[in-house]
């Protein structure tokens, strides 16, 4: 069953590497809080991106600590968005 849209989070950036084949959605939940993760999209896959990491449990207070452990968590992303 879907979540209805209220409960979804909202996401506030998306972060591709290189390749399209990796990204890092940082996001906002219902309640506040924030988060990240990581998903990964194979091309012989047709569903589309499926989920890598399981980051997404975890909770911050605001987007900029969220970027800040998605750049520490997920090797590939500083280099993706040139740091």
């Amino acid at each position: 069953m879907t979540e209805p849209r209220s409960a979804r989070p909202l996401v506030l950036a998306s972060l591709e590497n290189g390749d399209g084949t990796r990204c890092v959605d940082l996001f906002r939940r219902a309640d506040g809080t924030h988060g990240f993760e990581e998903y990964r999209r194979d091309p012989e896959d047709l569903r589309g991106w499926s989920g890598a990491a399981g980051f997404g449990a975890r909770v911050f207070t605001d987007e900029s600590a969220a970027r800040t452990a998605a750049r520490a968590a997920v090797k590939w992303l500083p280099a993706a968005v040139g740091e």
